[in-house]
């Protein structure tokens, strides 16, 4: 059990926030925020990319100093994740830069250099609602693709930004169980399929591979603890995400209520209005705290795996993770989406206009709640991993 963190963000951290977002406001400036075209444009995606791999140097924050990445923390890429969440610019640091990038290392093969350098983009190949838990010890894993040697068949529905993807992280099921593979995005025997998305500025893809060439890197329980590293890693820090999301919606809100004038006064001197804004930034508060806490959860873990975990790796610590990722996930996702849906609702009829960037923000909090598992099944986890009883079975 490890120490409490500190909730409140170092001088490091706001330095680096204040980067980020100056950073990204440019971006967004330059560009529009995305998610009007479909499919999405490869090419402006992976220019953003390029940017923060050499301007600001996180697109491989988590990749170790000692192999040449930038040694960051699971803190410091939440705080890189707000930023994204309250641009919505589209880029896919989340699967990229910390889903792939945990799940490959922890298989303890060595990154390809374009994870090290933060130049190439690595997906895991899962549907997006997957959770960490089905992955977690004596389950199961929900497979659809068999491997054939070195060759993969099958097809992946819903994988969040398998487009923009140079590498692809199979788990598929062999003859001798499941592995984890590797596999080049660029071949002819792999086909990505764009789907029609709820959140534009987050597409899904149906992957489809026809015996394409695979590498293994990693089969059973390293196979199991690498992909559920993986999806640890990136459902603690989706949070911080929902967090970003949260704070643009409520501040956006604020300043339109102080703005908006009806009955000669501001709406936003309505006693109703005012006890909304005020629970919406009571849960706010609450999830800067939650999510914050899964992060520095996430950091002492990965801080401890410098190295790829090993069979002896401590219970109590994955388990403590498994905590605070489950409640970080039942608890952020909810107040995202009612962030955004109050930011559309006190915004009136300009609010349901295209044109605003409200409907954005809602879209993509709505589809953040399911993306590695929804709030009631990370409840349902939640209560499992604290062996909360049933209601009624108490």
């Amino acid at each position: 059990m490890m120490a409490e963190p500190n909730l409140l963000p170092t001088e490091s951290e706001q330095a680096l926030a204040e980067a980020v977002r100056s950073f990204l406001t440019d971006a967004a400036g330059a560009i529009g925020l995305a998610g009007d075209e479909f499919p999405r444009d490869r090419q402006r995606v992976r220019a953003v990319w390029a940017g923060l791999a050499n301007q600001l140097g996180v697109a491989n924050l988590l990749v170790p100093a000692e192999v040449g990445g930038a040694g960051g923390t699971a803190r410091d890429a939440a705080v890189v994740l707000t930023e994204l969440g309250r641009t919505l610019v589209d880029v896919p640091f989340l699967t990229s830069a910390v889903t792939a990038v945990r799940c490959w290392w922890a298989t303890g093969r060595p990154l390809p250099d374009g994870l090290i350098d933060g130049t190439a983009v690595a997906v895991l190949a899962l549907p997006a609602a997957t959770g960490p838990d089905a992955f977690a010890p004596g389950r199961e894993p929900p497979l659809s693709v068999q491997a054939q040697g070195d060759r993969l068949h099958g097809r992946v529905r819903g994988v969040v930004d398998a487009d923009v993807a140079d590498l692809l992280l199979v788990p598929a099921q062999g003859a001798d169980g499941w592995g984890v593979f590797a596999v080049d995005a660029n071949q002819s025997t792999l086909e990505c399929d764009p789907v029609t998305s709820f959140d534009p500025t987050r597409p899904l893809i149906d992957l489809r591979l026809a015996g394409a060439a695979a590498t293994p890197l990693a089969t059973g329980q390293a196979a199991r603890r690498a992909v559920e590293s993986g999806l640890l890693a990136g459902a603690a820090l989706l949070a911080a995400e929902q967090v970003g999301i949260a704070e643009w919606c409520l501040q956006t809100t604020l300043t339109y209520v102080r703005q908006r004038t009806q009955f000669g006064r501001p709406i936003g001197s309505f006693q109703a209005l005012k006890h909304r804004l005020a629970d919406l930034w009571a849960g706010l508060a609450t999830a800067r705290a939650v999510a914050c806490y899964a992060a520095s959860i996430l950091a002492a873990e990965l801080g401890r795996a410098d190295e790829p975990p090993r069979p002896d790796e401590s219970t109590v610590d994955i388990q403590e993770l498994r905590v605070a990722v489950a409640l970080a996930q039942a608890y952020c996702a909810p107040v995202a989406v009612r962030a955004a849906e109050e930011c559309v609702q006190m915004h009136g009829a300009i609010g349901m206009t295209w044109e605003h960037p409200a409907h954005r923000y809602l879209k993509r909090a709505k589809a953040d709640s399911v993306v590695y598992g929804s709030a009631d099944h990370h409840r349902e986890w939640l209560a499992g991993l604290v062996d909360l009883p049933a209601p009624g079975l108490a």
